[in-house]
């Protein structure tokens, strides 16, 4: 199946990135949210961030105007039904991803393919909720998605091999680099990444040593572009939270554990970046 048209569910940071890299890439994007609050900043997002690859030579004026003209905002899900591929990518809570697959299955042909951007929840579950499972994929872009070349394809257990090839040449299309896994809590990314920033805060917990330290330690010794408690404030600690939960709950394994420390910062609302505080003070940056 060839994939001419796309829609974007969720104008986050997730969701305007993936839309500005489709609309790059030649293909009309219907971007979809409920709040049109959230779809004109993504709309200012996607802009000013053309313009940004236009100062670096990366896409030229006309490319940046003809990906703007491409996108179309919209406020309800049944936009979506013109589109070849949906790619949902709202926040990482599987009620209301599943009451969104449940309510694309109904409006969109049945040909078209359904991907979720979860980082970690299970895609065979996603595609239980509706009548087309073979159709259902995992298409995990990392952010900020017009930087980064990675995208993380999933597997469901009914994922059909022309949904799963149809989806792979499209992240090449885009330019991206796929990396295939079966449907395990946390993938590849998630798996490998959270026991590693979660050990971090351990080790931060009982006093080993520094926050300083130990990112200068992952940065300098083993090459890390960002140490694992700042990378944590850019992910967002409630995120790292939840995925851990993921893992410990799916997996059932004592070392995927959250530390408690961990937790309690998102108890007291230090969740990164995002909030101006978590491992770090991000308030005058």
């Amino acid at each position: 199946m060839e994939v001419k048209s796309v829609a974007v569910v969720g104008g986050g940071q997730m969701g305007n990135g993936i839309a500005h890299v489709f609309a790059v890439s030649g293909f009309p994007v219907v971007l979809i949210d409920v709040s049109q609050q959230v779809l004109d900043k993504a709309m200012s997002t996607i802009a000013g961030n053309l313009e940004r690859q236009e100062k670096k030579g990366l896409v030229t004026a006309e490319a940046a105007q003809a990906a703007l003209s491409r996108l179309t905002p919209a406020r309800e899900v049944s936009a979506a039904a013109v589109a070849d591929l949906v790619v949902e990518a709202v926040p990482e809570r599987f009620e209301l991803k599943k009451a969104i697959f449940s309510e694309l299955d109904q409006v969109c042909r049945p040909s078209t393919i359904l991907a979720s951007n979860t980082s970690s929840l299970p895609i065979t579950r996603l595609a239980a909720v509706t009548r087309r499972a073979p159709k259902v994929v995992g298409m995990h872009f990392m952010n900020p998605v017009p930087v980064m070349k990675l995208v993380e394809l999933i597997r469901g257990v009914e994922t059909s091999d022309e949904t799963f090839a149809a989806v792979k040449d499209l992240a090449v299309k885009l330019g991206k680099t796929p990396a295939a896994s079966q449907d395990y809590p946390g993938f590849i990314s998630n798996r490998v990444l959270m026991p590693m920033i979660n050990e971090a805060v351990f080790a931060l917990m009982e006093g080993v040593a520094t926050k300083e330290d130990i990112d200068t330690v992952m940065k300098l010794g083993m090459n890390h572009p960002m140490g694992p408690l700042q990378l944590a404030d850019f992910i967002g600690l409630d995120t790292c939270l939840s995925i851990l939960e993921i893992l410990h709950e799916g997996l059932g394994d004592p070392k995927y554990r959250p530390c408690p420390m961990l937790r309690k910062m998102v108890e007291a609302g230090r969740l990164g970046k995002k909030a101006g505080r978590g491992f770090y003070d991000w308030s005058a940056k």
